[in-house]
């Protein structure tokens, strides 16, 4: 990650083995880390494999604290693109951070940290527009959250049942105008 690093990358992923120093000096050059949190083993993996991700599971409980700590811009991602039965989960897996962040913290996380690390793409983007912010001529997704998630963050974890106008591209997909 350290050649990565020294040869100009903008973001590494995952990183649940990063040591302090390298996440030190990803916090000097501006480098991103987009992480996730990784289900522990199940009793149904195998052995040799649960036994191979033991050391990735135990990292991201030391990364995110360490990377937040030392000024990493982070950024949070997901790996369900390989996984889709697991897309109703991903609001759910986000909360696998609250030991680390505040509600707000996990919000802007999710949203507005996420866009600026989206931004990046710089021509390849497939967004036209600012990205992250609710303002005139951005480009927003738009959530009604049933409750204040500042004060419970857990109602983002059942959007079916807590998310009552959801507005894509500024067109309602859900709910009412």
């Amino acid at each position: 990650m350290r050649r990565a690093i020294e040869a100009g990358v903008k973001v590494i992923e995952h990183g649940n083995l990063l040591d302090e120093d390298t996440l030190r000096l990803m916090a000097e050059k501006g480098i991103w880390l987009s992480g996730q949190m990784l289900v522990d083993s199940t009793e149904a993996m195998d052995p040799k494999r649960r036994e191979k991700r033991k050391p990735v599971i135990e990292g991201q409980r030391i990364v995110w604290p360490m990377a937040k700590r030392l000024g990493v811009k982070l950024a949070w991602g997901t790996d369900f693109l390989f996984e889709p039965e697991l897309n109703e989960e991903q609001n759910a897996y986000l909360l696998r951070l609250k030991p680390f962040f505040t509600p707000a913290e996990l919000l802007r996380l999710a949203t507005h940290d996420n866009a600026q690390l989206l931004a990046l793409s710089g021509p390849r983007t497939p967004y036209e527009g600012r990205l992250g912010v609710v303002e005139h001529g951005a480009l927003a997704d738009l959530v009604l959250v049933n409750g204040n998630p500042l004060a419970d963050i857990d109602l983002i974890g059942d959007p079916a049942r807590n998310f009552s106008v959801i507005m894509k591209d500024g067109v309602i997909v859900k709910g009412a105008p």
